[in-house]
Order: C-alpha cells, then sequence, then structure tokens
C-alpha cells in the first residue's frame, strides 16, 4: 500500500515559511506511461489547494526507475492540508500498484531541498557549499541573461520600463536555476557537497 511515509522528525521546515514537499516514486519499468498518465491527474489536483506555488518533475535517466517530484506551498501547514487529503489518498490509492516501494516524503524549506542527498535524506550540504554554488550560478546567469535579452527588448514594450526589464531577468533567472541547473548540479557536484 502507497501510504505516505512519515516526514523526518527533524524536518528542516517550519510553520512560517515557503515550504518544498520533495516526494520520490520507484516505479515499476512496465508501469512508467501509466504513472505519466497518473501525474497528469495528481499534478492538477494538488495545485488546486490553497497555498500551492508550483511542481517540477524530475523524470528518471534511461535505465533508471526513480521519480522526484518537488511541490512548493506557501507553508507547512498548507502542505499537510494536500498531503492529509481524501483526494490525494483516494489518487494514491488508485496508483499503488504502479510502484516498487512505498513512496518517500521530506519536507524543506528554503533551497534546501537542492542540497539534500536523496540516499541520505536528512544529510544536507553545509552552508558555505551552498552559498558557493548558488553564487557560481546565479552571478553569470545575471550577466548572460540581459545580453541575451538586447538583440529582443526594443520589440517589447518592457524595453522602456527599467523595473519591468528587471523582472523579467530575474524570473528567467530563478526559472533556469530551480527547474534546470541546480537539480543537475547538485547531482553532478554530489561527491564534493556531501564530503
Amino acid at each position: 500500500m502507497t501510504t505516505p511515509t512519515p516526514l523526518q522528525s527533524d524536518e528542516l521546515a517550519t510553520n512560517g515559511s515557503a515550504v518544498s514537499l520533495i516526494i520520490r516514486h520507484k516505479v515499476q519499468p512496465v508501469n512508467q506511461a501509466a504513472y505519466e498518465l497518473w501525474l497528469k491527474q495528481i499534478i492538477p489536483a494538488a495545485a488546486k489547494f490553497p497555498g500551492h506555488q508550483g511542481v517540477h518533475v524530475l523524470r528518471p535517466a534511461h535505465g533508471d526507475n526513480k521519480f522526484e517530484i518537488a511541490v512548493r506551498f506557501s507553508s507547512e501547514k498548507l502542505a499537510h492540508n494536500w498531503l492529509n487529503s481524501a483526494e490525494r489518498k483516494s489518487l494514491l490509492a488508485e496508483s499503488e500498484t504502479l510502484f516498487h516501494e512505498l513512496e518517500m516524503l521530506e519536507l524543506y524549506n528554503g533551497i534546501d531541498f537542492w542540497f539534500t542527498q536523496s540516499p541520505a535524506p536528512n544529510k544536507v550540504a553545509t552552508r558555505w557549499k551552498q552559498w558557493l554554488l548558488t553564487t557560481g550560478v546565479i552571478w553569470p546567469l545575471t550577466m548572460m541573461v540581459p545580453t541575451m535579452l538586447k538583440p529582443i527588448e526594443d520589440l517589447f514594450v518592457f524595453s522602456a520600463h527599467p523595473v519591468l526589464r528587471q523582472g523579467i531577468v530575474v524570473a528567467i533567472v530563478v526559472a533556469m536555476v530551480v527547474y534546470v541547473i541546480m537539480p543537475r548540479l547538485v547531482r553532478l557536484t554530489s561527491s564534493w557537497l556531501f564530503r
């Protein structure tokens, strides 16, 4: 049965701040197509809940069967509302034959979930390594993204509004960091990060 694994007692989230709910599923290889269809049901269901701020699915590399889903909520309480909802429990019951083992759940605040080693979920990289890696990613992006937007900025209204232009640059940088770069970079540097 795919009942949620209890969250760690030393979980990093606090009641007053936004949290990331990290859900890990090991899916039977023959069930991956069915699992993808199930994701198309559960992701919109979660999005309807108060406090939902977005979701990102990290699909397994070829030959692997581990899916990782990061769901953002504006508070720990609202994340628990989704976790304990009848709708989620019903969707989990429908999917229990798809999983190779019980799902793993972890709750983190801030960006700590980037710097948590999957095989040892309570092991978090030291703050100076988090700072160094994050700065190393964001610094060049803040120089590259505005340069890349230059050729097209005259076509859009935002070029006349520096605050709007800066907001668009920041939104692009953050999206690239959160969804594209950091999950992969943390995996590549994990032997150094978690040493």
